[in-house]
């Protein structure tokens, strides 16, 4: 691959992960509802939901939103609703505040939301083939799927610090009377993100 166009690509994809997004919303919330481990969890399950994307976008699936438009706006409203009914849940049954929501289904349910949410299969469709050359040593898909770890993994290097400070910010108050009303609010912020996804105007 070009040093210099990998360069670049380095750069823009560390500017787009490291500016607060949806993603960063989402851990926060859920790292305020279930502790430190849990969210953690649920950044790995973030994590891996976005292989599925780089797979699907080195592979050309995700070009199939653009033929078909319905299918990107069910799935749209699909995890979005996901998304609301994760935050329902913690609004109306608060966990429990010595465990939270379990790290295994966290990390599953953040796994799923990542999954069913079609921005970032397009933002990868959109972003890897700008940055891959076919004239370079390497066959293009391979380039598409080192491109896409790279972005993947930068992503989740930039989660990491707000879920251990949502974490941290979690353990001070546990054993106070703020606890449930922290929970309530990672809740809260759920929903919010839900109903954001789904009246946003992303389209293919």
């Amino acid at each position: 691959m070009d040093p210099a166009l990998f360069a670049l690509f380095l750069d823009a994809a560390a500017t787009f992960a490291f500016v607060p997004g949806p993603s960063i919303v989402y851990l926060i919330g859920r790292t305020l509802a279930g502790g430190k481990r849990a969210g953690l969890a649920a950044m790995a399950g973030v994590h891996a939901g976005g292989y599925v994307h780089v797979i699907a976008a080195t592979a050309g699936l995700t070009a199939l939103f653009e033929l078909v438009p319905w299918a990107f706006a069910a799935l749209k409203l699909a995890g979005a609703g996901y998304v609301i009914w994760l935050g329902l849940r913690l609004l109306i049954w608060p966990e429990s505040l010595t465990g939270g929501p379990g790290q295994k289904l966290s990390f599953w349910q953040s796994f799923l939301t990542e999954v069913l949410n079609p921005t970032t299969a397009l933002f990868f469709l959109a972003f890897l083939p700008q940055f891959a050359s076919p004239e370079a040593a390497l066959p293009l898909p391979l380039q598409l799927l080192i491109l896409g770890v790279a972005t993947n993994l930068l992503f989740s290097l930039a989660d990491l610090p707000y879920v251990l400070a949502a974490g941290s910010l979690r353990e001070k108050i546990a054993q106070t009377r703020l606890a449930q009303r922290i929970q309530r609010a990672g809740g809260a912020i759920l929903v919010g993100l839900g109903l954001h996804l789904a009246f946003s105007r992303s389209s293919p």
